[in-house]
């Protein structure tokens, strides 16, 4: 059975910082992705990091801001978000993808996800 778990959703300010963690077990995946959806909109693809290796990979939006992190057993994952702005504000899922292609980020891609953490952003 795959689990995944976030943790550390919060309110904050803008200009703020917030560190999102994912408890993984069952499954390690080839990719390893957070997400978020904003009320009224699709989910997006945030940041993704291979589980074999070092490569990341972020969203145009938030490049220099995020940094996604994960631990070398593919356990945890983490999003160090900084600079936070409103447009930020949105549920946060992390997500397993059995696929090779961590940089594309699609939904589609991830087979595995967890419940969401709310993040919201008040200016």
């Amino acid at each position: 059975q795959v689990d995944l778990v976030e943790s550390g959703g919060d309110s904050v300010q803008a200009g703020g910082s917030l560190t999102l963690s994912c408890a993984v077990s069952g499954y390690r995946g080839n990719c390893m992705g957070w997400f978020r959806q904003a009320p009224g909109r699709e989910r997006e693809g945030v940041a993704a990091v291979s589980s074999r290796g070092p490569s990341a990979y972020y969203a145009e939006s938030v490049k220099g801001r995020f940094t996604i992190s994960r631990d070398n057993a593919g356990k945890s994952l983490h999003l160090h978000m900084t600079y936070l702005k409103p447009e930020d504000t949105g549920v946060y899922y992390c997500a397993i993808s059995g696929e090779t292609a961590c940089g594309r980020m699609g939904v589609e891609q991830y087979g595995w996800w967890g419940p969401g953490t709310q993040v919201t952003v008040s200016s």
